[in-house]
Order: structure tokens, then C-alpha cells, then sequence
């Protein structure tokens, strides 16, 4: 005969087999960086995915069918908020038809709200290329900006998740530690640069330039979005000769050849750098990491210019 003692454990068992395991949230981020940070701050408390990929030129994702697939099982949509990915988004999200990741609901998340945006045009005229009428769309290169959208990230998941918000407040406050700590160290290694110029290919690089004192003004694109020419890559050799800039950063899906080539005139080196967390090795699904392989990969080219 089972004891009462015995009946009760049963019982018990019985009980919290039949409670159902929360599920995690569903997160699709346009892009690495914004999947990097779900993940930071919701930890188990969330599932992400990523529609472009870290060595895809975020302008011009390749949309495709399992996007919309990706975005339908959605319950949180973060994008840039910032245009980047006008081309290509607003069609999947239509083909989704997915209420909760439309525009106004709890599910659509602005990665921008609260940042401040460079080089916003005062008239917008696409005859200057791919021009962004709300700014710079590449915020997430100055790492305060990854605090601003982090405490962003927490409060849109708890109003979704209020079951789990101290989990991802949590989360949040030992990411803004770890991000201060790795900041103080970044400073300290390019300080010894401070108002050095360097050329990028594209204006990725405006914001993480501002943080760290560097000066990013000369692209190897004659406007946004639009392929060098022969003559704009010589007058950006003609500025590199007489201002001495030695480094040229270049990412995964950009032309290391049309560098490689203005390097060979310049004496500059070519850097690989990355805006994407995963488009450098040992930096996947890290944001920190990301930034940390970037200051390294500059401070050294930097360093050994001279």
C-alpha cells in the first residue's frame, strides 16, 4: 500500500508536469548586430534569427521565401528604424501577415529610438546617392549607442514578456558593465591616435570614428551606394598622398581588390574590419567581441603607419 507521503509526490509531479514551459520569444533581427544584442539581453528567454547575413551588404539582402516563413513564426521584429533596410523589408513583412511584428505593435522594435543620428540630409536628393533621409543608418559602430539599444531591447521585451522581465533586466545591467569596462580599454588603445584620418569604403565607419577621436571623411564610394570610378579613387589617392592616411578599411562583402589597388599607390594598408558580429573570426553572436576585433585590427594598422 503507497504511503500518503508517496500519493503526495505523485501528486506534485502530476502538477508540474501539467504546467506548460513558457516559450521562448520568437526574435527575427534584420541584422547581426540587433540579433547579437537580443540575444545578450533575452538569453534563454528568447530565439533569434537573423535575416541578413554578416558577410551580406545590408543594403541589398537577398530577400527570400524562408524570410517570410521566419518573419510569419515571429513575435518580435527588431530593425534599424533608421532606413537601412528599406529596400528589401517592407515587402517580406507585408507577405508575412503577421500582426505582431506590424507597425505600431509591441512586436516592432526601432532599433534607433533614442539615438542620436549623424549626417542627416538637409534636402534629400538621390541624384547624392544612397542617400538616408533619417541619417546614418550604422549607429551600432559607436558601442554607446549598443547601451541605448539595449536598455531599448529589455523594455520591449518585458512588455511582451512581463513574466520574464527581471531576467532581462539582468541581462541588460551586466551587458552596460561588460560594454563600460571594454570601453574604457578601447579608448586607451586608440587615444594614442586621436585625429588620425582613415579612408572606408563606405560611411559605415562616421560614428565609431567620432568615439574614438579618428576622422572618417574620405570614401572610397564617390557617393552611397554607387560603385568607385576611376577618377573619384584618383582624387582619394591624391588625398591620401598629401595628408599621409595609411589605412583603408574594407568588410567582407566590400571590394578588397578596388582597395588593395589604391593601397598599392599609397603605401596604406588594407584592413579588415567588419560591422557585423560573425564577419571576423571568434567574433559570432558577440557584439563586444565585434567591436573588441575592430579597434584591434585598426589600432595595429594605426599603429604600424607610424
Amino acid at each position: 500500500m503507497k504511503s500518503p507521503h508517496f500519493s503526495a509526490i505523485l501528486i506534485a509531479a502530476g502538477v508540474v508536469a501539467a504546467t506548460p514551459v513558457a516559450a521562448a520569444l520568437r526574435v527575427v533581427a534584420t541584422t547581426p548586430e540587433y540579433g547579437a544584442l537580443a540575444a545578450a539581453i533575452g538569453g534563454k528567454g528568447v530565439q533569434v534569427s537573423t535575416l541578413c547575413k554578416a558577410t551580406e551588404d545590408p543594403h541589398f539582402v537577398d530577400a527570400r521565401p524562408s524570410h517570410i516563413v521566419t518573419l510569419n513564426r515571429a513575435d518580435v521584429l527588431i530593425e534599424s528604424g533608421a532606413d537601412l533596410e528599406v529596400g528589401w523589408l517592407p515587402p517580406l513583412i507585408d507577405g508575412s501577415r503577421n500582426p505582431k511584428i506590424q507597425v505600431g505593435a509591441p512586436g516592432r522594435v526601432r532599433a534607433s529610438e533614442g539615438v542620436r543620428l549623424l549626417d542627416v540630409p538637409a534636402v534629400l536628393d538621390r541624384s547624392q546617392g544612397d542617400v538616408h533621409a533619417v541619417g546614418n543608418p550604422h549607429f551600432l559602430m559607436d558601442p554607446e549607442n549598443a547601451r541605448v539599444v539595449a536598455k531599448h531591447l529589455a523594455e520591449a521585451f518585458c512588455a511582451i514578456d512581463a513574466a520574464s522581465c527581471d531576467a532581462y533586466r539582468s541581462s541588460q545591467a551586466a551587458f552596460d558593465k561588460r560594454l563600460t569596462d571594454k570601453l574604457a580599454e578601447w579608448q586607451a588603445e586608440l587615444a594614442p591616435f586621436h585625429g588620425r584620418p582613415i579612408v572606408t569604403y563606405h560611411a559605415t565607419w562616421r560614428y565609431f570614428a567620432q568615439r574614438f577621436g579618428l576622422e572618417s571623411e574620405i570614401f572610397l564610394e564617390p557617393k552611397p551606394g554607387i560603385p568607385p570610378s576611376p577618377p573619384h579613387l584618383a582624387s582619394v589617392i591624391e588625398k591620401m598622398q598629401s595628408q599621409k592616411i595609411r589605412a583603408i578599411l574594407v568588410e567582407p562583402f566590400q571590394s578588397r581588390k578596388t582597395a588593395q589597388a589604391v593601397a598599392e599607390r599609397t603605401g596604406a594598408a588594407v584592413v579588415d574590419v567588419c560591422q557585423f558580429p560573425g564577419g571576423l573570426p571568434n567574433t559570432d553572436d558577440d557584439y563586444i567581441a565585434m567591436i573588441d576585433a575592430n579597434v584591434k585590427a585598426i589600432a595595429a594598422a594605426l599603429r604600424q603607419a607610424g
